[in-house]
């Protein structure tokens, strides 16, 4: 007992030691990031918040510019993006402590979903449900990134998305608030790592501040038209959860809200986040969004433009250059105090300290690191673990899947079965010096599973677009001689991303007439979908008889598409977002309101809130997804029926596997709050577990309700939890509601 005692005081003492410990190295840096400031000219203080781009590869409008080399002798430019290799990025710091005071450059990149070891695109992540194995593909992703030379990344984009014809769908985390925050969290933790300053650490971004995801009609950059209420209960929430995992950048988006754009908008970056929120890191403009403002017809000028931005607390001018062409003179003209551009060089300077490019502004620049972690093992087996846990399966008539090992001929059709570069989909990094060959294609990752055991056939069959259907009698003929016929279709990956979006979602060319020939043959067919949104593939779902959703998987696509097929692991990821039946249907979500006239089902259109020519469910629902294990829920328990404020509710149920294979199941926990000072949801995921079970296993999971999770914001934007009755649901995705209870917050 003694001894345990003690363990506790020397427990206490360290962690109160740590606090202040960490609390002297913050004023520390404070102390230096303005020993720095005060020693700058203005001209050098605006410089810190100018960002160029490399005269490389682009993401976005480029500016030439022949004097940037001179501008950051001269201390002009704080950061540069774009610049990839520590050889490169050298030559740059290199010019940049030529300058007076030798501040050092940040080097920023989109590390979306991986650097040389691509993990699938965010969108297919988010289907994992796993936590753990989301921060590792950004933890890996940083260690590569910051091998490289780079210190920043753009990336998590956090932003919720309800639109698949949104083309930057694909970057995020899907339709759902609750598990979009808990993401954005756990990316934020892998790419920072333990902390900043560490070389295998890079600053995290989270994008696009605020509520990009909302662009009307699913056009990039267009504006958005929302309630107060929904940007606080919908959107912003994943931007908390990255600020409360101390994120050490955000950016802001290209659109307006309500009119305000968001880079000019001081309620979204003074109001909310520098002051609500007490962000202490910067907020970066996204690429030319400063000088945009002229043509959302908020700004006259550039003078107007900048003045609108640095005001509202933008504090690094992306590739606009409104910063330095016009705060020296909005300076000069008393409409801009110099303390505020202090403020915003003051937060630049802050995390150039902590990332350690003062004490050595080439720490990111050690050539055998960068040869040694672009060639880690580890990481393309991380990255095939990733990709296993991001396929789901949308169907599986008769358990054709997983296929035998004794299946004798295979034809693998189709115009992705031997496509490269296509596998890491959107926003991948083209590496200096690295070619396509280390991508596992489709192709290959089959014939590394069967071997010799099961003969392999290939037909192209047609192209990923067109209507060219010359390549048909070719695909059949190949087809026929097969025991089984695996068809690899979908988007090209530069279908999807930003400037991506489209108004047509379905699979494109002939494609879905190529599975009809193919299905006449009467042969078993398994069709992979590749891309990165949700598309509208009705005859497909209708007719195949096995659907694997691979999105786009990354370098080890291949590998783990077999891994899948031939049942060495079972799926589990479920879907993180809704597919549409049609896109009349869009926006389509599983969390809407009801109304004074709810279509409950498809038999009772009329006078209802429903389509007289569509179903009101979508294809597949929010959190489907199949296995190739069935689960039983049963035992449904509550602590108790009737709660206060400030007590809780354990909830347990029990999940057996009834299924012959090992699996996992996502348990997924919703409440409804059903009568409210406002129309609530009807249903809301508040929490969700995985559980690995053997064939025949069961086992007891619990869950906690507190009045936190029975909290919304009313129309006072006031965050509370109103007594009355609530429905408990807990199932295998938002349709497919296993147990139901309800329960009480008294007064």
């Amino acid at each position: 007992m003694k001894k345990t005692i003690l363990n506790i005081l020397l427990i206490s003492v360290v962690t109160a030691f740590s606090v202040k410990v960490v609390s002297a190295q913050e004023n520390l840096i404070a102390h230096k990031a303005d020993s720095v400031l005060k020693m700058m000219t203005l001209d050098e203080k605006i410089g810190q918040l100018n960002q160029y781009n490399d005269d490389w590869t682009a993401t976005g409008p480029v500016t030439i510019d022949s004097t940037k080399a001179i501008q950051i002798k001269e201390g002009k430019v704080g950061s540069l993006l774009n610049c990839k290799g520590t050889s490169r990025i050298r030559r740059w710091q290199e010019i940049a402590m030529q300058s007076r005071l030798k501040i050092p450059l940040i080097f920023g990149q989109d590390v979306i979903h991986g650097y040389k070891t691509t993990f699938p695109i965010p969108l297919a992540e988010s289907c994992s449900w796993d936590l753990e194995a989301i921060e590792l593909s950004a933890r890996i992703a940083a260690t590569e990134a910051s091998a490289a030379g780079l210190n920043w990344t753009f990336a998590p984009m956090v932003d919720i998305a309800r639109d698949p014809r949104w083309g930057r769908v694909m970057e995020g985390a899907g339709e759902d608030t609750y598990l979009g925050s808990k993401i954005a969290y756990a990316r934020v933790k892998g790419f920072q790592g333990k902390k900043l300053g560490e070389v295998n650490s890079v600053m995290a971004c989270a994008k696009h501040f605020a509520a990009y995801g909302a662009a009307i009609g699913g056009r990039d950059y267009n504006s958005v038209d929302i309630s107060d209420r929904l940007l606080w209960e919908t959107y912003l929430p994943p931007f908390k959860a990255a600020a409360d995992a101390n994120v050490a950048t955000f950016m802001n988006s290209f659109n307006d809200i309500n009119g305000v754009p968001s880079t000019g908008n001081k309620y979204l970056q003074r109001d909310i986040l520098k002051g609500k929120w007490k962000f202490d890191g910067f907020v970066v403009s996204d690429w030319g969004s400063v000088g945009e403002m002229i043509n959302h017809g908020t700004a006259k000028n550039g003078y107007e433009a900048a003045l609108s931005a640095i005001t509202a607390g933008c504090d690094m001018d992306m590739e606009s250059r409104s910063y330095t062409k016009n705060l020296a003179q909005l300076v000069a003209d008393g409409k801009v105090p110099v303390n505020l551009i202090d403020e915003s060089v003051f937060r630049i300077l802050k995390k150039k300290f902590e990332l350690g490019l003062f004490d050595d502004p080439y720490k990111f620049c050690n050539a055998e690191r960068e040869k040694r972690e672009l060639n880690n093992p580890d990481h393309p087996a991380a990255a095939r673990e990733m990709a296993r846990k991001s396929i789901v399966l949308l169907k599986n008539e008769n358990n054709l899947l997983p296929l035998s090992d004794k299946i004798k001929t295979i034809a693998f059709i189709g115009p992705l079965v031997k496509a490269m570069n296509q596998n890491k989909g959107s926003w991948d990094v083209d590496v200096p010096g690295v070619d396509s060959s280390y991508i596992v294609s489709q192709w290959e990752g089959l014939k590394h599973r069967v071997g010799n055991k099961t003969k392999l056939l290939y037909a192209k069959g047609c192209d990923i677009k067109g209507n060219n259907k010359e390549g048909f009698a070719e695909a059949v003929n190949i087809a026929k001689q097969a025991d089984v016929v695996i068809l690899s279709i979908g988007e090209e990956r530069e279908m999807t991303g930003e400037a991506k979006s489209r108004s047509n979602i379905n699979i494109p060319g002939v494609q879905e007439e190529l599975l009809k020939a193919l299905l006449a043959t009467g042969k078993k067919v398994v069709v992979l979908i590749n891309a990165g949104r949700p598309l509208v593939f009705n005859y497909t779902a209708g007719n195949a008889q096995a659907i694997l959703y691979t999105w786009w998987l990354g370098s080890e696509a291949g590998d783990a598409i077999a891994d899948v097929l031939f049942g060495d692991y079972n799926p589990s990821a479920r879907l993180s977002i809704s597919f549409p039946l049609s896109v009349g249907q869009i926006p389509i979500y599983y969390s809407h309101f009801n109304t004074g006239r709810p279509a409950l089902t498809d038999d009772t259109r009329f006078y209802t809130s429903s389509y007289n020519d569509l179903s009101i469910y979508p294809r597949y629902e929010f959190g489907y997804g199949l296995g190739y294990s069935a689960f039983k829920y049963s035992n449904l328990q509550m602590s108790k029926k009737k709660i206060h404020h400030n007590e809780q509710i354990e909830v347990s149920v029990t999940i057996t596997n009834t299924g012959k294979y090992d699996g996992e199941e996502t348990v997924q926990l919703y409440l409804r709050d059903l009568v409210g000072s406002i129309a609530r949801p009807v249903e809301e995921l508040k929490d969700f577990k995985k559980v690995k079970l053997q064939a025949g296993q069961s086992k007891t999971i619990s869950f906690t309700i507190d009045s936190e999770k029975l909290s919304f914001y009313n129309q006072q934007l006031q965050w509370l939890a109103e007594p009355g009755e609530f429905e408990l649901m807990i199932g295998a995705s938002s349709r497919d509601i296993r147990m139901k209870e309800t329960f009480e917050l008294a007064d």
